[in-house]
């Protein structure tokens, strides 16, 4: 068995994002300091939901625990992808709550980072879109993982919370917009 400390795997990805970052930088042949800021924002906002989604809640003495992999275990992956199936099996209503709660919560500040990052996300449909991506990805990479679930649920529960940050991404931009008008 292998246990990736959650440092290093926020490092790597961290390194990975960062290396992409320099390479478009390099291709427009300039640094646009402006967007590489906007960018830190959803970088941080992606660090955060990885945080949430690959590594176990609990810390022992403070200290966020390991992602276990161990490949005899990895085989056949948990999955889900009967929709609403593992609402009823959870041990409590407040296990339950804190899964859905959570899972929609968590990508708000991704539908109203992504329009401000990326202003060609200027639509609904765009954000969810993205939204449906990162959760994929998300859910996807979990599959080796025994110590995760990649289940259709919390892929839905993260496209709701990322429309409901960009319906309130439209609600602050309409107000400001009215308020300068004004």
């Amino acid at each position: 068995m292998v246990e990736i400390p959650f440092i290093v795997f926020e490092a790597a990805f961290v390194a990975a994002w960062l290396l992409v970052r320099i390479a478009l930088c390099a291709r427009r042949g300039r640094v646009d300091w402006h967007r590489e800021l906007l960018s830190l924002l959803m970088l941080v906002n992606v660090v955060a939901i990885l945080r949430f989604t690959m590594f176990p809640f609990d810390t022992v003495g403070g200290h966020v625990q390991p992602l276990p992999f161990d490949l005899a275990l990895a085989f056949p992956p948990r999955l889900n992808l009967v929709p609403f199936a593992e609402f009823f099996t959870y041990d409590s209503t407040r296990d339950m709550l804190v899964n859905v709660v959570g899972n929609c919560v968590m990508f708000v500040p991704t539908g109203i980072v992504l329009p401000i990052v990326y202003p060609k996300l200027d639509s609904l449909a765009k954000v969810v879109g993205v939204c449906a991506l990162i959760s994929l990805a998300i859910e996807l990479v979990q599959l080796p993982f025994h110590t995760r679930v990649t289940d259709v649920n919390d892929l839905m529960l993260n496209v709701a919370g990322g429309a409901i940050g960009y319906g309130l991404y439209a609600l602050f931009r309409g107000i400001a917009r009215r308020a300068r008008k004004a």
